[in-house]
């Protein structure tokens, strides 16, 4: 990641609400606008959809924008100013507010309230490189292929149903269906669960991958050896790191790792995460480091 800090000199803000913040915790966003407007000029709005957002970042003027929202926010953000060419010139701010932060947090914003929006009006701006690929998505934090899917829960536990004809006024019919129960619990606690054969990794993925992954030009990995995946996040000085990682026959296998200004992937139709979204099926991709393309306000080091 590289960076250039530049002092936040500006005191018009205008606070971007993201809706899901307000119902995910109206006490932090309330909190956030209190400390906020009692060190800064503001304009609060509270856009109900991604269209509305879209036009209340368009007509921000000279004010700075500070989101109030989660990861899905600043994406949102960053994604909306870069198709404007407007991202150089437009430093963001956040409080993360709402369920997704980690993003926010690997990025170095604070994510109490409070912290947050004090670094907002005393913090430093920080350029930070970005990911752009050839369909003009970008990428702050890391990329991940393939993308993971959703964990398979564990099918619930149905009760055995009690036959409508042993069920009595007398009340056979509960007592018949609590002895059921019981016999239920008393197997589940005596037959061991299995424990799979499988890492966890091999069972919540889709299967190995078979990707060719080129980095400025240079092949790290091709189509023959399968991996498990691949990962690439803005390096430092517009480099990207990427690390492919092998699948294990016998002993497990290293890592392989490169830097450099251009990430291809090519292959079978393969499904990707960028930060908390996923994107695909492709059966190529190309991203590219912008070096120092975007700004976000974090608290002053030392």
């Amino acid at each position: 990641m590289a960076e250039v800090a530049t002092f936040a000199t500006s005191d018009q803000l205008l606070i971007v609400i993201d809706p899901a913040a307000r119902r995910t915790d109206a006490e932090s966003v309330r909190i956030a606008k209190d400390v906020l407007s009692a060190g800064a000029a503001t304009k609060v709005c509270l856009p109900e959809g991604p269209e509305e957002f879209a036009r209340v970042l368009a007509r921000r003027g000279s004010r700075r924008p500070v989101l109030v929202g989660d990861d899905r926010a600043l994406m949102r953000a960053v994604s909306l100013l870069h198709r404007q060419r407007e991202l150089a010139g437009c430093a963001l701010s956040m409080v993360p507010v709402g369920g997704g932060l980690s993003l926010a947090g690997a990025l170095g914003v604070p994510t109490g309230a409070v912290a947050a929006a004090r670094a907002v009006l005393d913090g430093v701006v920080r350029r930070m490189d970005l990911l752009v690929d050839d369909s003009d998505g970008v990428v702050l934090g890391a990329l991940r292929i393939p993308s993971l899917p959703p964990m398979r829960e564990a099918p619930p536990v149905e009760a055995t149903p009690v036959p409508s004809g042993s069920r009595s006024d007398s009340g056979s019919g509960s007592a018949h269906a609590s002895w059921l129960r019981t016999c239920q619990s008393l197997v589940r606690t005596l037959v061991p669960v299995r424990p799979s054969r499988e890492p966890l990794a091999r069972v919540t993925r889709l299967g190995p991958a078979r990707l060719r992954v080129e980095v400025d030009g240079v092949t790290l990995v091709d189509l023959d050896q399968p991996v498990e995946g691949v990962s690439v996040t803005p390096g430092a000085s517009g480099l990207a790191e990427v690390v492919v990682r092998p699948v294990s026959v016998g002993a497990e296998a290293s890592p392989l790792c490169a830097r450099g200004r251009s990430v291809t992937v090519s292959g079978a139709d393969f499904r990707y995460r960028a930060d908390a979204v996923v994107a695909g099926p492709v059966r190529t991709r190309t991203w590219v480091v912008r070096e120092g393309a975007w700004g976000l306000t974090l608290p002053v080091v030392g």
